[in-house]
């Protein structure tokens, strides 16, 4: 990418900008490439932008993403008719069915290592679904067609829009099965 621009600022807070800059080097690419290691809401650029370019979706789209940082950088730096990359995604929404997790995650408890910790159970069906988890499911475990309950506009979001995501939606199973 660096070869068909002709500024390019590569940001990052983990300590791979310190690779990256090694790479440049490396390369020769100094006069174009300019890495920066931080936060982008910590650095400084000091001209508008053409493009930005980020992976900034996290689980489930929104868990954990970075999203916040690209619509910082989009109202600091992007030039009037500059481009985002990805500029668009949708979040789908599907019931699912597994009782293979939910017993691994209740009946753990029976047994722990040789102690019985039974009484753990009722607080284990409780708990067992209320974090996100990044899991393979397969295709016989969706009882119907997803339901879209979020999409992102990276030119127009607002960061305040993503503090809370409500979405109505109807499903019709076509599947029987517990939904967990």
């Amino acid at each position: 990418m660096s070869l068909l621009c002709s500024q390019v600022y590569a940001v990052d807070a983990s300590d791979i900008a310190f690779q990256a800059m090694e790479i440049v080097r490396e390369n020769e690419l100094s006069d174009k490439v300019v890495v920066l290691h931080g936060r982008i809401e910590d650095v400084d650029i000091e001209e508008k932008v053409d493009v930005i370019i980020s992976e900034w979706m996290g689980y489930m789209l929104l868990y954990e993403s970075m999203l916040g940082s690209v619509i910082f950088a989009r109202d600091k730096w992007l030039k009037p008719g500059g481009l985002i990359l990805p500029s668009h995604a949708s979040l789908y929404m599907a019931p699912v069915t597994n009782s293979q997790r939910y017993h691994d995650s209740i009946y753990f408890w029976r047994d722990v290592y040789g102690i019985k910790m039974s009484s753990m159970m009722p607080l284990a069906k409780l708990c067992a679904f209320m974090e996100p988890s990044v899991e393979t499911i397969s295709g016989e475990n969706v009882l119907t067609w997803p339901a879209v309950v979020a999409q992102v506009d990276c030119y127009t979001i607002q960061a305040q829009k993503l503090e809370t995501i409500t979405a109505a939606f109807k499903f019709t199973s076509m599947l029987q099965g517990k939904l967990y």
